[in-house]
C-alpha cells in the first residue's frame, strides 16, 4: 500500500461536480434582441408575455359577426354589382366573406328582388352549401337569408326547380332538429316563414316524404310543417291532396314517440274536421241534423283507417 508522505502537502485536489446555477429570466428588451441575433437563425421565439394582448382566434371572430334584422338591413349601395358578385361570394373559401355574400343575398331579397331572380336557382344552391359550412356564423346567417327569400318570393317552388327545393328542405329540416338552441330556433323560424309564404298544397306534398323519415326529430319538424299547412288550407285543397291521405299522414303522426310530432298531428286532425264541419254548414246540413256531422266524419275515419286509428282520431274531434 503507498503511503502518503509526510510533509506538509495537501493531497491533489479532486476534480469537483459544477455547481448548478439558477437561471435568471432575461429582461423581455434582451430577449427580443436575443431573438433577433443573427446566430439564431432568424427564428423568433414564441413570448408569453400576460400583458400582450391574445391573438384573435377563429371563434372570436364568429362572435364578432352581427346578426343584421330583415328590418335593419338596408338596401345595397350597388345592387347590379352586387348581383353579379354574388354567387361567387357565396362559394368563397373565406368564410367572412361568405357572410357578407349571405347578407347581400339578404339584401337583394327584400330590396332588389327583381336583381336576385334570374339568378335564384344559383344562389339557393349555394346557401345550401353554406348551410353545410362548420362555422356557427356562416351557418346562422345562411338560415337568415333563407327567411328573406321566403318572405319576399312566396312561392319558391315557382322560382328553383324541384331537386333544389328538396335539397334546401332537407337542410332545414335537419337544422331545426340540432342540438345547437340558435340554429335551431332560426331554422323554426325559417320553416314558419316557408309555411306561411308558399301555398300549402305542394309544401304539403313535399313534407309528406319526411313523416317516415328515421330521425325522430326531423319528422317531429316535418310534422308541425305539415300541421301550420293544413291550418292554411279549406276544404277543397284538403280534397285535392286527398281526405284519406291527411287522416292516414296525422295518425301515423298520432303514434309518434316525440310529443311534438303528436301534438301536430292533433292539430292537423283538428285543421280537417274545422274544415268538414264548415263544408256541412255551407251546405245547410246544421241543425236538426247536426248529428249526420259527426256520421260523417266517423264513415270518413272508418274508411280511410284502421279501427283503432280511427278510434283515436274520432275521438280527438269530438274533445274539440
Amino acid at each position: 500500500m503507498a503511503l502518503r508522505a509526510l510533509d506538509n502537502t495537501m493531497p491533489a485536489a479532486v476534480e469537483e461536480r459544477p455547481k448548478k446555477v439558477a437561471k435568471v429570466a432575461a429582461p423581455a428588451g434582451a430577449a427580443a434582441v436575443k431573438d433577433a441575433s443573427p446566430g439564431s437563425g432568424g427564428k423568433k421565439k414564441k413570448k408569453n408575455d400576460e400583458n400582450s394582448a391574445p391573438r384573435a382566434t377563429a371563434a372570436a371572430g364568429e362572435q364578432a359577426v352581427e346578426y343584421i334584422p330583415s328590418e335593419e338591413l338596408e338596401a345595397a349601395a350597388q345592387p347590379k354589382a352586387k348581383a353579379a358578385g354574388l354567387v361567387a361570394g357565396l362559394d368563397s373559401k373565406d368564410w367572412i366573406r361568405a357572410c357578407e355574400a349571405l347578407n347581400d343575398a339578404r339584401r337583394l331579397a327584400i330590396h332588389h328582388s327583381a336583381l336576385l331572380k334570374p339568378i335564384l336557382e344559383k344562389v339557393m344552391l349555394a346557401i345550401v352549401k353554406t348551410m353545410k359550412s362548420p362555422r356557427s356564423a356562416v351557418l346562422k346567417t345562411s338560415i337568415m337569408a333563407c327567411t328573406d327569400i321566403f318572405n319576399s318570393f312566396g312561392n319558391l317552388l315557382s322560382s328553383v326547380s324541384d331537386d333544389t327545393f328538396d335539397k334546401l328542405l332537407l337542410q332545414l329540416l335537419l337544422k331545426a332538429s340540432q342540438d345547437k338552441r340558435f340554429v335551431c330556433e332560426e331554422a323554426e323560424k325559417a320553416m314558419r316563414a316557408m309555411a306561411a309564404s308558399m301555398p300549402p298544397l305542394p309544401l304539403l306534398k313535399k313534407l309528406k316524404a319526411y313523416v317516415h323519415h328515421a330521425n325522430l326529430r326531423v319528422r317531429a319538424k316535418a310534422a308541425v310543417s305539415i300541421s301550420h299547412c293544413a291550418a292554411r288550407m279549406d276544404i277543397e285543397a284538403m280534397k285535392e291532396f286527398g281526405m284519406s291521405a291527411l287522416l292516414q299522414v296525422a295518425a301515423e303522426l298520432l303514434n309518434d314517440r316525440l310529443p311534438e310530432a303528436r301534438e301536430a298531428a292533433r292539430s292537423v286532425v283538428g285543421s280537417m274536421h274545422g274544415a268538414f264541419a264548415k263544408e256541412a254548414a255551407a251546405r245547410g246540413d246544421e241543425g236538426e241534423d247536426a248529428p249526420s256531422v259527426a256520421a260523417s266524419w266517423e264513415s270518413l275515419c272508418s274508411l280511410s283507417l284502421p279501427p283503432i286509428s280511427a278510434q283515436a282520431v274520432a275521438k280527438i274531434a269530438a274533445s274539440q
